[in-house]
């Protein structure tokens, strides 16, 4: 009987429309099969940046620690998640689609995290890494039973993360790398407004016959990530590896006003100090 019921639990778990979540855009206007069609296909914009960014990266990644690659092989798994909560709208698309972001958050934080502000009873990144992949874990486990636990882990990675860069931002004078910073707040508070719009702004949007804020959110959010992941990965390299003399450039060229940025390394291993 229990297996019955614990059979049962999962099917309902996995069926259409099993999350609480509903986003503002129609569901099946334009496909029977398909909940909510744009937010589904603009899950894919994250199928075309993140292999550009694990392109661009590579470099810095190589010198650096290729782990880091981690942080844009998860946004991969967020774009698959993404684009199955939004097919489907199930509870268990809902807490993969969240889980993958608190996962990119977290590799994100352990390996990015500067050195110099980790806590005193903590000597090296091995061990802050090790804390903070033992608390994801906690947390993700927790979560299918509170689901709830995902929106304040999320929230406080965020934040921390966003007081970070803007603690190490505080005496940089590079103007380009300041435009690099201004350009990934906009980006992440257009995202932002478009989430919250579509969230609690749904009546009004209904009647413009405009439901597609949160579709929007999606192409936005991956390039805030981008530019947030290139600035904070520069950062790290003049903490890290500043024998590599890390600068930024944009892809596809340096001249567009809008492009992919990302870190070019100046120096050589010749450079590299000898202890």
């Amino acid at each position: 009987m229990g297996g019955v019921c614990s059979t049962e639990k999962m099917a309902k778990a996995f069926a259409y429309e099993s999350s609480d979540i509903d986003w503002c855009e129609d569901n099946y206007k334009y496909s029977e099969h398909v909940v909510e069609y744009f937010n589904t296909m603009s899950s894919f914009f994250f199928f075309i940046i993140s292999p550009v960014m694990l392109y661009l990266l590579h470099p810095y990644a190589k010198e650096r620690n290729l782990a880091i690659h981690l942080v844009w092989i998860l946004m991969i798994f967020v774009g698959l998640f993404s684009a199955y909560f939004h097919m489907t709208l199930s509870f268990v698309g809902q807490m993969l689609d969240e889980l993958s972001i608190m996962w990119v958050l977290a590799v994100g934080y352990s390996m990015w995290f500067p050195r110099k502000l980790f806590p005193s009873f903590i000597k090296d990144r091995t061990t802050f890494s090790k804390l903070v992949f033992t608390i994801t874990v906690i947390t993700s486990v927790s979560s299918f039973v509170k689901p709830t636990v995902n929106a304040y882990v999320l929230n406080c990675f965020g934040l921390h993360l966003l007081y970070t860069l803007a603690v190490e931002m505080r005496y940089c004078t590079d103007q380009k790398v300041l435009r690099l910073a201004k350009l990934s707040v906009a980006l992440w508070v257009l995202a932002i407004t478009c989430w919250i719009s579509d969230r609690f702004s749904c009546s009004f949007w209904q009647q413009l016959n405009f439901c597609y804020l949160h579709g929007i959110w999606h192409i936005l959010i991956v390039m805030a990530v981008a530019h947030a992941t290139t600035l904070i990965a520069y950062l790290d390299a003049n903490n890290e590896i500043p024998y590599s003399l890390p600068g930024l450039q944009y892809w596809p060229s340096d001249k567009w006003t809008i492009g992919l940025p990302h870190i070019v390394l100046k120096g050589t291993p010749k450079t590299r100090k000898q202890c």
